[in-house]
């Protein structure tokens, strides 16, 4: 690898972290190649973009932008990175289901932000809602006292009514 692929290779590290909320280190020894392209059209209907760069790179990278300690020692080995800049928790979701069903793509950590959650951590990371999940349920939680209150109109609207139409049968009668 000659210095011009290396310097694009770190800049691309760079870029793709500018643009991330979220940063997910994975081993994949012993994972195949149909497997791993599985794995990346996972990713990709998440908008994740799964990459695999020399781990010393990555340290370089990540030694320069600062704030990312914790990888350091576990940039060792065969590393994938998932970067997610939207939904930060598909990923984690990704990883455990894959991790669950072949026992292989174990997760070493991930950023999200600013913050370090380690290994032991992926299965509160997975079980999180995703924006759009957490979106849903504000909505639903504005629109439920709104619905309430349109449902109570109509109560005392449909018993206006039937007092009304009462008042009416007795005074024909």
């Amino acid at each position: 690898m000659d210095k011009n692929q290396k310097l694009e290779s770190m800049s691309e590290i760079s870029n793709l972290l500018e643009k991330s909320n979220a940063m997910y280190l994975v081993d994949y020894s012993g994972v195949n190649v149909e497997d791993i392209n599985h794995l990346r059209r996972e990713f990709r209907k998440e908008n994740v973009t799964y990459k695999v760069f020399k781990n010393t790179f990555v340290k370089r990278v990540l030694k320069e932008k600062g704030g990312y300690e914790k990888f350091e020692p576990l940039l060792i080995g065969m590393i994938g990175i998932a970067f997610a800049s939207d939904n930060y928790v598909a990923p984690a979701k990704i990883i455990k289901k894959y991790s669950k069903d072949k026992n292989k793509f174990s997760f070493k950590g991930c950023y999200i932000e600013t913050q370090f959650y380690g290994a032991e951590q992926l299965e509160n990371l997975a079980s999180m809602p995703t924006k759009e999940e957490t979106m849903a349920s504000i909505i639903g939680s504005i629109a439920a006292p709104a619905s309430g209150i349109v449902g109570a109109i109509n109560a005392v609207l449909r018993d206006l009514v039937s007092v009304v139409d009462e008042i009416s049968k007795k005074k024909a009668a």
